[in-house]
């Protein structure tokens, strides 16, 4: 059995350089204002809102760095808000998505594709996954202890070089398996 730390996951999202000029202004980059548990990743300053056809969510958080593609991550209670049904998905696996409007402070983004509920997962830096007899693509269950205890079964095992042992889950997921940020979890190979 191994452990590693949980992290979870509110409603954000990831923007490409063009959407980012479109709803900050023309030259504009992101303000760190806190590191993740991932290296080289970050919270910005920068919210924006989400519109949907049902309802809006203000003041989501834009982390950093800048990415190819525009990618918003949302949490099925959230999904209900906004009035959309976007796919469980691996992170970057965005054809055939869900759409729906950024607005920022300077201009607005028509996001055709983009909108996903991120696939549970674990980021393992390599020497960790070797340790762990895992790969890349596998999948595990992962238990968690407690007065609410679960056990997560499809759990998609992300591997390279530059991640940091975490498991990641939405905020649904972690509020009902009990879990906050930091909590050890117990990875179950199958």
């Amino acid at each position: 059995m191994h452990k590693v730390t949980a992290g979870v996951s509110n409603r954000h999202l990831h923007v490409s350089q063009e959407d980012l000029e479109n709803l900050f202004g023309e030259g504009y980059e992101l303000t760190p204002v806190k590191d993740l548990g991932q290296p080289g990743q970050y919270a910005a300053e920068e919210t924006v809102t989400l519109k949907g056809p049902k309802g809006t969510i203000d003041r989501v958080r834009v982390l950093g760095p800048i990415r190819s593609k525009t990618q918003v991550e949302l949490s099925r209670t959230d999904s209900f808000v906004l009035g959309i049904n976007p796919p469980v998905r691996d992170s970057g696996d965005i054809e055939g998505s869900e759409g729906l409007t950024l607005i920022g402070p300077k201009g607005e983004v028509e996001l055709e594709k983009g909108v996903i509920l991120a696939k549970r997962h674990i980021h393992l830096h390599t020497s960790d996954a070797e340790k762990m007899d895992l790969q890349d693509k596998d999948l595990v269950k992962v238990d968690i202890e407690g007065e609410r205890g679960v056990l997560f079964k499809e759990v998609l095992v992300r591997v390279k070089d530059s991640y940091a042992a975490e498991f990641h889950i939405d905020t649904d997921e972690a509020n009902a398996a009990g879990v906050k940020n930091g909590d050890q979890v117990t990875i179950i190979k199958d």
